[in-house]
């Protein structure tokens, strides 16, 4: 199988347009897919902006809403998928979520974020409760996950026990903990043996300060792409052939002995 090229979109768009967002992920799109990518990634909560407060009811859609119908025409335009962050409605509920559109617009997967970060977050959305979300995209098991549920060893090993191949994390991380994207997120791929796509905001918005530092890390512990502190679209591939290599050699996976470890839950 042929390495997946990624677009990372390190963007916060216009904060409380969905239109205007669209259009980013439209531009992107087109971008990425000129340059080889066949999956783009956004980051959390982009189709409205993360800092919108109250308007989260206002804005939130269901998963097969008019963005939803949007985004499906933009990936079957320019034969990619997308995974967009978004406030999803379901019923009474608001959940913070992220989905994943296939090259031929369909919805393969959808999760919602399951550790929810902060006041702003406990106070709109209420918590998912699947943990792990997969989808199948071109050869690789893709997972879901959102921003802080990266910060939790036993999310990521849970996606690593399933079979996970590419993590994509949508996320809003702010100062002053970059240090998750500097130094977490490429340890959190080492000791899992995946690729993790950590794709930030960046710049101020609201009450935060975005710090950008998006990044495609290898199952070696490697950043294949970093992103600085301002807008960009970076790229890297997420190569199966190394991958196994890889996991052949690293015993971390096989070396476990889960039986010591039932005190942990």
């Amino acid at each position: 199988m042929p390495p997946l090229r990624t677009a990372l979109l390190q963007s916060s768009g216009r904060p409380g347009s969905v239109a205007a967002n669209l259009k980013v992920v439209e531009e992107a799109a087109e971008r990425a897919a000129a340059a080889g990518a066949r999956l783009l990634v956004t980051p959390e909560m982009f189709l409205t902006g993360y800092a919108i407060g109250d308007d989260v009811p206002r804005l939130a859609e269901p998963a097969d809403g008019e963005a939803a119908d949007a985004i499906a025409d933009i990936a079957v335009r320019h034969d990619l998928a997308v995974a967009y962050g978004y406030p999803e409605r379901a019923g009474e509920h608001v959940f913070n979520s992220v989905q994943l559109i296939g090259r031929d617009g369909a919805r393969l997967a959808n999760y919602r974020k399951t550790h929810l970060f902060g006041c702003f977050e406990r106070d709109h959305f209420t918590p998912g409760e699947q943990p792990v979300v997969q989808a199948e995209l071109d050869g690789l098991r893709v997972g879901l996950m959102i921003c802080y549920d990266v910060e939790f060893p036993e999310n990521v090993r849970a996606h690593a026990l399933a079979g996970t191949d590419l993590l994509l994390v949508p996320t809003a991380q702010m100062h002053p903990f970059q240090f998750v994207a500097e130094s977490v997120v490429p340890v959190r791929a080492f000791e899992n043996q995946m690729y993790v796509a950590y794709v930030n905001r960046v710049g101020p918005e609201g009450e935060f300060e975005f710090v950008g530092l998006s990044a495609l890390a290898g199952p070696d512990g490697v950043a294949r792409a970093r992103a600085g502190r301002g807008e960009e679209l970076v790229f890297a591939d997420a190569d199966p052939a190394f991958l196994a290599a890889s996991r052949e050699a690293n015993p971390y996976l096989s070396d476990r002995r889960p039986g010591l470890y039932g005190s942990l839950t």
